[in-house]
């Protein structure tokens, strides 16, 4: 055998493509400068000119696209727009039950009064009157109290409900609708009982669930009515938004008599609740069906209970939605009413109601979801000039110009009307909005929260607020009075209108305060995230680091700090830190170790899988990347030492460590100033880090970095050592192939690549045999149990390297100039040549053998055409060789089609180098 000799100069000059300089880069835009001096004919740079000119080609508008859009809109129908209207309020109405049901929890067992009896006795009719009653209770109040009191479990109570629903449906479709009605008027005397006080919420809900269903069925009914006959025959189609003079006067008739039959229920709450669940039937009647509205609301002052008077304002307010064009009026007198009541618990004396009074906040509690959905009716899609009168109706303005000078307003109300009104009329009533916060201080709501919400809604649009240092002034003022946890939700909310309008000295006064506030006391959770809030908004503000700790107080915050709402912080600044450049300072070098200690301290190592702690891991692990000491070396590799030591569990943070140490040593090196124990110091630091990295692979990559920057450095002697490292990592590789991934064998073959090109540059050793390491790999190779594919592409690489050593001049050499290469070294001798056939012959007759073991017939077809490539370029082909690739030629043959491109540029290139004679496609070695 004999390898072919090879001109690497004339080869990399014969496959370079010809290389001119180009006038415009080919993605800029072209100018018309450009296109008039471009050479070629004339007619082609004129049509150039009068083309469109783009600054990119996947940017162009698409005109077509834009006459679409514009077509387009305002196309969809009136008709349309209510129907997304009405889907629209049934999902927040969804998602509002939802979220008031989880608003206040139950516990499993409820005690229910004598009007829960519905649901007690399972629907059984065994009541006794009210005159019975009555007098049972004039005999013996205790005992009748304890008989009206029984306990039922809370899944029993809903699952009764449910059963409820599912009865009143079936009646209907049994066509018995005085059933249907006479269980919704039970379902409505259900909201009666408000005894215990957290579960109406959830009654509330599920009882209008069932009456919405009522409603529903009798709209339909109706409908049904006035379309159809009684034999089926259809009369006519109401149109989308139908009149009364449109329906016929047999549905009328059926229409009145539903309203007839609620109006005579007895009870005030279960007839205003029915009435409201067919609300929208007064379209069948009237031209107006929100009149009736007002007078609903009128008689909802006749309910004595506060509770059951808020949430029936709520259920008002839901099915008004229901009504075409209904005006805003009877909102804002619920409103007022709900407002009176509020008035009136807070005025009850404990001595004549000692339960009430002691469960003031509780109740309004309760109630605060009526004022919170109606508020939201209200300035649904009200206009500005609609909201100055609202604001008057409700009392609080005394004039479209002054629309805050009122009275005091109830806080809860005022809380809710903050949250809906737009932000125009917030920005430009700020002060006066101040002003109601400050006099309207009552039991209802905490003020605090209330000085939040409109720093909170002030955010929203900054530059619109015309009188901002008043109002920040103001704000620190009162809030310097209160706790540290109130203070810091307060100052949280308007921390954005600070920063941004560089406010310096309250930012100071701000972490003055804390500081004093915090100083001396265990910080609680909630107090833990309103500091993170601040400091994290703090951090985004500022663009330098060293701003930031150049704060006062601010460090001494951060010290204050403890658990994830400190490791929050943490990473903020470590993000900081690293996001703009490397970090040179030592003093913030150190800092920064420290936070990263702090944080890393606090990480759980046992859930290392989290992704918050992934993230902590990769924050470290780029603050250490980006640590910079210049020309100090010795510092940057002690700095390298202390975070191994600091942060030994974080795996890909070592892998950083050994980048590091031989990017220094590369540096020293190119410094030439540095002496050559520095460099074997950072060879020394890798070579011990590099074990304690999880994955062999990646040991098998560092090693081979750390050899390359050793051979770099002129240790020849290390570079040998850290290569026998990494084929000692190479051969624990035995045994896990089966259960490796295709991903995992790429890397494994391409750290076996990057090792043979090393090994060009290693200076063979005449003691332990030139090629010791060549033929230590092969032997590995052989004994692995790895697939026939990655075999055959090492057996491939070494026929390759074999190749490549016996060349009088190799592609490339070391920097170093003291270490020789192989080619200055041995070439000509021919004990070398024999060691690199002898090499390259087991190398061939392995590959042969592992291609006819591959199983796959489309596999074992490339691998031939790919080993007898690899052995063209790398042989003369002469009668040694011949057979060896005629024999592979035959198996790609019968495993690949005849077409297969491959297979044809393969037999192309053979031809051309084969020798004329015949030769018989067997292997003689």
């Amino acid at each position: 055998m004999e390898f072919r000799p090879r001109n690497y100069v004339v080869e990399e000059q014969s496959h370079a493509l010809p290389r001119s300089r180009a006038g415009y880069h080919p993605l800029s835009s072209p100018s018309p400068h450009t296109l008039l001096h471009q050479d070629g004919d004339d007619d082609i740079v004129e049509n150039r000119t009068n083309e469109e000119v783009f600054f990119d080609p996947l940017r162009a508008p698409d005109s077509n696209a834009s006459v679409e859009i514009a077509d387009g809109q305002g196309f969809e129908s009136s008709s349309n727009r209510n129907d997304d209207s009405v889907q629209l309020q049934t999902k927040e109405w969804t998602s509002f039950k939802r979220l008031l049901m989880q608003r206040f929890p139950v516990s499993k067992m409820i005690s229910v009064s004598s009007m829960s009896n519905t649901i007690v006795r399972g629907g059984k009719a065994h009541e006794k009157s009210s005159t019975s009653m009555h007098l049972e209770e004039l005999d013996d109040p205790q005992k009748s109290s304890e008989e009206s009191a029984k306990v039922i479990t809370r899944q029993e109570y809903v699952s009764r409900l449910h059963e409820l629903k599912d009865e009143i449906n079936r009646a209907w479709h049994d066509e018995d609708r005085v059933k249907s009605l006479k269980l919704s008027i039970k379902v409505a005397r259900l909201l009666m009982d408000t005894s215990v006080s957290n579960f109406y919420p959830t009654l509330f809900v599920l009882s209008t669930d069932v009456l919405d269903m009522l409603g529903d069925m009798v709209w339909e009914r109706i409908r049904q009515k006035a379309e159809f006959a009684e034999d089926g025959s259809k009369i006519c189609s109401l149109p989308e938004n139908f009149g009364a003079s449109d329906v016929c006067i047999d549905a009328k008739e059926t229409c009145y008599n539903w309203f007839c039959k609620v109006g005579s229920i007895r009870e005030l709450l279960p007839r205003i609740y029915l009435e409201l669940a067919i609300l929208p039937c007064w379209h069948f009647l009237t031209e107006q069906p929100a009149e009736s509205l007002n007078r609903l609301v009128m008689m909802t002052r006749g309910l004595a209970d506060p509770v059951a008077f808020a949430y029936c304002h709520l259920y008002i307010a839901h099915r008004a939605q229901r009504l075409p064009l209904y005006d805003t009026g009877y909102l804002i007198t619920c409103v007022n009413d709900i407002k009176l009541v509020f008035t009136r618990i807070s005025s009850a004396k404990e001595t004549a109601h000692g339960s009430l009074a002691g469960s003031k906040r509780s109740l309004v509690s309760l109630m605060e979801p009526a004022v919170e959905f109606i508020m939201k009716c209200i300035f649904n899609d009200g206009s500005l000039r609609r909201v100055g009168k609202v604001l008057v109706e409700l009392g609080l303005g005394r004039s479209h110009e002054e629309l805050f000078a009122g009275p005091p307003c109830v806080s809860i109300v005022l809380h809710h009307l903050l949250k809906e009104l737009p932000t125009d009329v917030i920005g430009s009533h700020a002060v006066d909005i101040l002003h109601l916060i400050k006099c309207s201080n009552d039991y209802s709501y905490d003020q605090f929260l209330n000085y939040r919400l409109l720093g909170l809604r002030l955010c929203e649009q900054i530059s619109q607020i015309g009188t901002v240092d008043a109002i920040v002034n103001e704000v620190i003022q009162v809030v310097s009075q209160c706790g540290l946890d109130e203070y810091l939700k307060v100052v949280d909310a308007y921390l954005d209108i600070i920063l941004q309008n560089q406010m310096d000295g309250y930012l100071k006064t701000i972490l003055e305060e804390i500081s004093e506030l915090a100083s001396d006391k265990v910080i609680a959770e909630d107090e833990l995230a309103g500091l993170q809030s601040i400091l994290v908004k703090v951090l985004s503000h500022f663009k330098d680091l060293e701003d930031v700790f150049s704060l006062n107080h601010f460090l001494q915050i951060l010290d204050l700090m403890h658990g994830s709402s400190r490791s929050i912080v943490n990473m903020h600044i470590l993000d900081m830190a690293t996001r703009n450049g490397y970090i040179c300072d030592p003093t913030t070098i150190q800092l920064l170790f420290e936070i990263s200690q702090a944080m890393h301290n606090d990480t759980d190592i046992a859930n290392m899988k989290n992704d918050d702690n992934h993230q902590q891991a990769r924050l470290i692990s780029r603050f250490v990347r980006m640590v910079d000491h210049g020309a100090e070396y010795e510092r940057h590799l002690a700095f390298l030492v202390e975070c191994r030591g600091a942060f030994g569990s974080i795996s890909e943070l070592k892998e950083i460590l050994v980048h590091s140490s031989n990017c220094l040593a590369t540096k020293a090196l190119k410094d030439e100033k540095k002496h050559l124990s520095f460099i074997k110091s950072c060879i020394a630091f890798s070579e011990v880090t590099i074990p304690s990295i999880s994955g062999q692979i990646k040991q098998l990559h560092l090693y081979l970095e750390t050899a390359e920057v050793a051979l770099l450095g002129g240790l020849v002697s290390h570079s040998d050592g850290l290569i026998g490292s990494a084929l000692t990592c190479l051969e624990s590789f035995d045994g896990m192939e089966g259960s490796r991934a295709a991903g995992d064998s790429d890397r494994i073959l391409s750290a076996i690549r990057e090792l043979f090109s090393l090994l060009i540059m290693v200076p063979g050793d005449p003691e332990v045999g030139i090629l010791h390491i060549p033929k230590r790999i092969l032997s590995i190779i052989c004994s692995q149990s790895w697939s026939p594919k990655i075999k055959a592409r090492i057996f491939c690489a070494i026929l390759s390297l074999s190749a490549t050593l016996s060349q009088g001049r190799l592609p490339y050499r070391t920097l170093h100039p003291e270490i020789m290469g192989n080619d200055l070294l041995f070439f000509g001798d021919s004990s070398y040549v024999h060691e690199l056939v002898s090499l390259a012959e087991s190398a061939l007759e392995n590959l042969v053998d592992v291609i006819e073991q591959e199983p796959s017939r489309a596999a074992r077809g490339s691998m031939s055409l790919e080993a007898c490539n690899c052995i063209a370029s790398s042989f003369k082909i002469n009668e040694h060789v011949s057979p060896v690739c005629s024999k592979l030629i035959e198996t790609a043959k019968s495993c690949l089609s005849a077409k297969d491109k491959y297979l044809i540029s393969t037999l192309g290139f053979l031809d051309k180098n084969l020798p004329a004679a015949t030769v018989t496609p067997s292997i003689v070695i």
